[in-house]
């Protein structure tokens, strides 16, 4: 039996476990990547583990999300990166340069290796043959300072893409089209492989925005082929001899297989509040816009920028739209810049933001009430954008400026003749914005400038046998982390100082919740399905053990914020009959039982003292995560194993 892509790069970098499906598996990480909102945790936690030089062979420290500085928060939070990264060896790309998964894509990513990132759109280099792979910052730490980093042994899907893609429809279209197959959570356990002819007319920006969005699927990750597309857009960049040829064997074996004839697809849109709410564009013509944002790390590259600025050439934006075009990089600013294509974009009307996250992560350009928002990111959920009832829509670069032209949703197909976009043989290489780490000999006169809100991590503590609590807060399904600690400009300076963070913790679902958790010194969540979907923040995790959250029991999880409660020393568990969900109330009390002996068989009761019931949950946990919930989380563990 042959192996796909990933068991390929999995077999070459195991380093504990087996390659066996549902089993704990530990890999070797080749390189990693943090980005500001996260970083700053990221690197607290490093300095914590007690390590002194980071052991890959690249780590890179992105400063792209917190880039507004209306405040000495940020600019605090940059320089503290700034002086870690070159204390502990890590490349600094500073602010400007890029968001981290498109400059990344450009100038680090290589076929064949490993990568994990505190961001959950690290797969985005799946789409060069790179196994990449969000995670949370503890683990990023660890894999940092030698760590094999550790993922459930995932089963495999295969999409076989045939056809080619018609005029003004676009990469984004078929990311959209498999959400909408396999929704929000059908990607959960496993890694999916693109491949059948239809990939060869994609390049790998395009291969990129499919693998970037593919985090909206839950899946552990996304990967294409490494072949002569890879070959020459490394080539183009000044990196050929990062390339390294990689498919999968004719006999590998597949856990399930889509089919998708690019010849028949449309152009698409993700409907208010969900990525897989999709819809075909021509059945939402005519409803007005009063937005449109183009970039973020799905849709930000050249090919993107010169498709955009080729259907804005001589034409201007709709009246009473508002466009905002934000290149991914340095980069592509500067060779849209070159060959004029700024101009067209500047010269419609369009305002042209900084190349960051931006809107993407609710960092300005918010929608007006109620308002309706286009924008070619990768998710809509509700609030993320920093209006709490904007409806936002997800759609590709050709329908966005369709859309802003008219002032209504359009079908991009409606707009005539496709323009001919001509693509360069080499890109402009640039690299000064990044800047690399002191020698191990300087890095030891190295200090860490940490402002002053830049605070300590929250502390925790040895599992107990029994965690007695009231049921603090009862939520639904799809809870994602923006539900649990939001982002955008008003609360994203806070992410290095987890009390005052703490306010707005779960402000979306309840604002008395800080509060009242505050006040019972301990708690306990109960959730739905797919609890903690979203960004790999590992804030949403911090944050509730600062407030004294004990466990979170929930129908189930979403794969990297049940790591990261782990993380934290929370216990995560999931319900044995989903149906005792329903008999849980806000304000119950209740007591898990046994919890040392029940992690060891699986199962642990719980007793609602309230209503006299009592229901099973399940603690599937593997015994690394067993060792890590006892040691109270996986600093506490990591002081006494890593460092």
């Amino acid at each position: 039996m042959g192996y796909t892509i990933a068991e390929k790069i999995i077999k070459a970098h195991l380093v504990k476990g087996e390659m066996k499906k549902g089993s704990e598996i530990g890999i070797r990480i080749d390189q990693t990547l943090t980005q500001d909102a996260t970083g700053t945790m990221a690197y607290l936690e490093f300095e914590r583990m007690g390590l002194s030089r980071v052991k890959t062979e690249k780590s890179v420290a992105y400063i792209d999300h917190n880039t507004l500085q209306c405040g000495f928060e940020n600019a605090d939070d940059h320089r503290f990166i700034r002086s870690a990264a070159k204390k502990y060896g890590v490349y600094f790309s500073s602010p400007g340069n890029g968001i981290c998964h498109q400059v990344h894509l450009e100038r680090f990513g290589i076929p064949g290796k490993t990568l994990i990132g505190s961001d959950s759109h690290t797969p985005t280099c799946g789409g060069l043959g790179m196994l990449s792979i969000g995670a949370g910052g503890m683990d990023v730490a660890a894999a940092m300072g030698g760590s094999e980093y550790y993922i459930t042994y995932p089963k495999m899907i295969k999409v076989n893409l045939t056809g080619s893609l018609r005029p003004f429809v676009s990469a984004k279209d078929i990311a959209l089209e498999v959400l909408r197959i396999l929704s929000v959570k059908g990607g959960v356990g496993y890694i999916v492989e693109w491949g059948g002819e239809g990939i060869k007319s994609l390049s790998v920006p395009e291969r990129a925005t499919i693998t970037n969005m593919g985090a909206e699927l839950g899946a552990t990750t996304s990967i294409f082929p490494s072949d002569e597309v890879t070959r020459k857009f490394l080539k183009a960049q000044g990196r050929e001899n990062d390339y390294t040829p990689l498919s999968s064997d004719p006999d590998a074996v597949y856990d399930k297989t889509i089919d998708i004839n690019l010849d028949t697809l449309s152009p698409l849109a993700a409907c208010p509040h969900k990525p897989d709410n999709v819809a075909k564009v021509s059945e939402l013509t005519n409803i007005k816009v009063d937005q449109v944002c183009i970039g973020s790390c799905t849709n930000s590259s050249l090919y993107d920028m010169l498709k955009v600025a080729a259907l804005l050439k001589g034409k201007h934006i709709a009246e009473g739209v508002s466009l905002s075009v934000s290149p991914g990089s340095k980069q592509v600013l500067n060779m849209l810049a070159r060959c004029g294509a700024l101009s067209d974009i500047i010269s419609s009307g369009a305002r042209v933001l900084e190349c960051a996250c931006g809107p993407c992560i609710g960092m300005g350009f918010s929608p007006s009430s109620g308002g309706v928002s286009l924008r070619t990111f990768n998710r809509n959920f509700e609030g993320r954008s920093g209006t709490r009832d904007a409806k936002v829509y997800l759609v590709s670069p050709e329908t966005a400026v369709a859309s802003a032209l008219n002032g209504i949703f359009t079908d991009p197909m409606t707009l005539g003749d496709f323009p001919k976009i001509e693509m360069p043989d080499s890109f402009i290489i640039d690299d000064s914005s990044v800047i690399p780490p002191a020698s191990p000999k300087e890095a030891e006169k190295v200090e860490l400038i940490k402002g002053p809100n830049i605070g300590d991590i929250p502390k925790s503590e040895p599992i107990s046998d029994t965690i007695s609590a009231v049921s603090i807060l009862k939520v639904g399904d799809h809870i994602t982390t923006d539900h649990i600690m939001p982002a955008g400009a008003k609360i994203l300076p806070y992410r290095s100082n987890i009390p005052y963070l703490s306010k707005f913790c779960f402000e979306v679902c309840d604002k008395t919740f800080a509060e009242r958790a505050k006040k019972a010194g301990k708690g306990i969540i109960i959730g739905g399905v797919n609890y903690g979907q979203g960004s790999s923040r590992e804030h949403a995790a911090l944050v509730p053990l600062y407030l004294g959250i004990k466990a979170v029991i929930a129908k189930s999880f979403a794969r990297i914020h049940a790591a990261n409660l782990i993380n934290a020393g929370i216990l995560p568990l999931t319900f044995k009959n989903a149906d005792d969900y329903d008999f849980l109330n806000e304000g119950d009390n209740l007591e898990i039982i046994g919890i040392i002996e029940g992690l060891n068989t699986g199962e642990i009761k719980v007793l609602n003292k309230t209503s006299g019931k009592v229901f099973t949950a399940i603690c599937d946990f593997t015994e690394r995560q067993k060792e890590l919930l006892k040691a109270g989380g996986l600093l506490n563990y990591a002081a006494g194993n890593l460092g």
